[in-house]
């Protein structure tokens, strides 16, 4: 909602402004200029990026629109998750899990929440880290040392998209100077005409310029960098996990694991340790009846 909200604070001051200013809004509507600038860019953007990222940029765009990945319930189901996971490791060793981690979508302790089996990147690195401690025998820190790497790889790849995005806003300016030129070349052809005629030329060219500036630094730039702080964001599920299972891993037990990973989240979504308990509770009670 807030890049709604931010564009449209970008849009009213800029040419609200211009309006205040005694500027003409039809002085502004440079369709050939917005082709140039819009068209180019665009296509640099097909050009310089495979076709992976090009469809997960889309679809990132697309899911700022809907909010934020994991809310406060998501991250209550998480750490719960977890700490069912650490109570059948504690009843029946870590040979336990094998069934569970083989088949996530038959276990019962996974499809207990159906949310989360749905993520599947999440369920992978969760299932992942389960089978090395399974049958890896490593020490806490020579499992940190891999899932370090793990998490290190899997944020680059999910931050691509958003850099391809501010490469491309990077590059709008450019392509304003690009149309800038090209209606300077159109107004020395027409340098012999009526003068009026030069005057708007000109004022289309500087409309190009000013666009490619204004859609880098108001809209494109900022809809990047949205993205880089939602994957940030939702890279905090991921660090959630594996400070738990490190916790777990060095003997705490599964409350004191589960609340390591709760300090990992941001206050915003982090839910209260009420929220757990309560959520606990409300387990236990539906399993008894």
């Amino acid at each position: 909602m807030l890049v709604v909200i931010g564009s449209l604070v970008v849009l009213g001051c800029v040419f609200g402004g211009y309006l205040l200013a005694h500027g003409h809004m039809l002085a502004l509507w440079q369709p050939c200029e917005l082709m140039i600038i819009g068209g180019g860019s665009v296509g640099a953007f097909l050009s310089a990026n495979p076709a992976k990222i090009v469809k997960e940029a889309f679809r990132n765009i697309v899911a700022l629109f809907k909010g934020p990945k994991y809310r406060k319930q998501d991250y209550v189901d998480l750490l719960a998750l977890l700490y069912d996971i650490f109570g059948v490791m504690r009843k029946q060793g870590l040979l336990g899990l094998e069934s569970h981690i083989e088949d996530p979508q038959a276990s019962p302790v996974f499809s207990a929440y159906p949310r989360l089996v749905k993520e599947h990147n999440l369920i992978e690195f969760i299932t992942d880290c389960l089978r090395l401690m399974v049958g890896g025998n490593m020490n806490p820190h020579e499992l940190e040392q891999l899932l370090e790497v793990e998490l290190e790889t899997h944020q680059q790849e999910a931050e691509a998209p958003a850099l391809a995005v501010l490469k491309m806003a990077d590059a709008l300016p450019g392509f304003g100077i690009v149309a800038a030129v090209l209606g300077i070349v159109t107004t020395m052809s027409q340098l012999g005409g009526d003068t009026s005629q030069i005057g708007e030329h000109i004022a289309g060219a500087l409309v190009g310029t000013f666009l490619g500036i204004l859609l880098c630094y108001g809209f494109v730039g900022p809809l990047g960098a949205a993205m880089e702080s939602r994957v940030s964001e939702d890279g905090r599920a991921f660090e959630c996990v594996k400070v738990a299972l490190l916790a777990c891993l060095r003997g705490y037990n599964p409350k004191v694991a589960v609340e390591f990973a709760r300090k990992t989240l941001s206050p915003q979504t982090r839910p209260s340790f009420q929220d757990f308990e309560e959520h606990l509770k409300g387990a236990r009670a539906g399993a008894a009846a």
